[in-house]
């Protein structure tokens, strides 16, 4: 038997309060940082991301964690998970699932594929073809599928933890820009520090921590989080700020392709996410550069002279952020 996740329906139907989700979103984190050590920004992110109802995509090289990290907010939140390795051999309708002719009733059945789960976890998302890979635009944006002219809702709450390797690295495909556009977020997870990564051998050394992680939250849960990320307010001037972060990505020379309208949505709903996680009820100019990078830098392609001078788009990404003017209290 495990533990009763927090929130249950006999609450009701009433607000989350603030202490509440202080409470809640502290023990989240803590029972995904049993799996993961020395993490607690990224992780925040990862819970940010879900709050503002996005997706997630995880880059770093093999072993440090990505899946660990993905499988773990998958196990703390008590609801459906799919787990999809692609492969170079993956088919659409392994991810959307398929039509199949049923002989008794003499009639197409639908098979629903992996993607139909509150969270999916999709493994090495890169090593697909971009034709595999698109199979989630459609899930990813509108939280549907669409398969010989019919259309299935998915599961609420719905996300995708996408993990995948550097470009750099063999048997991988890049992911076409419309792919990339639908993530709200990209996180590096990075090498350990030397006291984690010792910590690291005596938790995971004498087995999986994954197989004893419970649930702490259920999908009620996660549905009065999302209402309370919500209400979080945000002020016009900020609104504008995040317009002006989203259109320098467009202006400056060292980018062939800028942020779409879409991301300065999705920079807003995460921002609204950090704001509550820091026990506010309201944006502050903050949030939304601390979120800069993450939300803008894998959306954007530089100029072949940015790469030939070794510029990175976050580097490119935190230097239009310190150069875009801050709105001041009553500007």
């Amino acid at each position: 038997m495990t533990a009763s996740p927090i929130g249950s329906h006999d609450a009701g139907d009433s607000p989350m309060q603030a202490d509440e989700f202080k409470a809640t979103t502290d023990a989240v984190i803590s029972n995904i940082e049993k799996v993961i050590e020395g993490k607690t920004d990224t992780i925040r992110i990862a819970v940010s991301v879900m709050l503002a109802e996005g997706h997630l995509l995880i880059e770093d090289v093999p072993g440090v964690g990505k899946t660990m990290l993905a499988k773990a907010m998958a196990a703390t939140i008590d609801c459906t998970m799919h787990r999809i390795q692609f492969t170079p051999d993956l088919l659409p309708s392994d991810v959307t699932g398929v039509s199949i002719y049923d002989q008794e009733t003499r009639d197409f059945t639908f098979k629903p594929g992996a993607v139909f789960a509150n969270i999916v976890v999709g493994d090495e998302i890169n090593r697909a073809s971009p034709k595999t890979q698109s199979a989630l635009l459609e899930c990813m944006e509108e939280r549907q599928v669409t398969v010989d002219g019919t259309t299935y809702s998915l599961q609420d709450p719905f996300m995708v933890m996408a993990t995948q390797n550097p470009i750099e690295m063999e048997g991988t495909y890049p992911l076409p820009e419309a792919q990339r556009d639908r993530f709200t977020a990209r996180v590096t997870i990075g090498y350990p520090a030397p006291d984690a990564e010792l910590k690291m051998l005596d938790i995971h050394g004498m087995g999986s921590p994954l197989e004893q992680l419970k649930p702490v939250i259920n999908s009620y849960t996660v549905h009065r989080m999302v209402d309370f990320v919500r209400h979080i307010h945000v002020a016009e001037p900020l609104k504008k700020y995040a317009i002006s972060l989203v259109g320098s990505t467009r202006q400056t020379p060292e980018l062939r392709l800028g942020a779409s309208p879409r991301s300065a949505l999705h920079l807003l709903r995460i921002a609204r996410a950090h704001a509550a996680f820091a026990g506010r009820t309201y944006v502050i100019p903050d949030d939304l550069q601390e979120l800069a990078v993450p939300v803008l830098a894998h959306r954007v392609l530089a100029t072949s002279d940015a790469q030939l001078a070794r510029r990175s788009t976050e580097a490119i990404i935190q230097d239009l952020v310190r150069r875009v003017p801050v709105p001041v209290q009553g500007g």
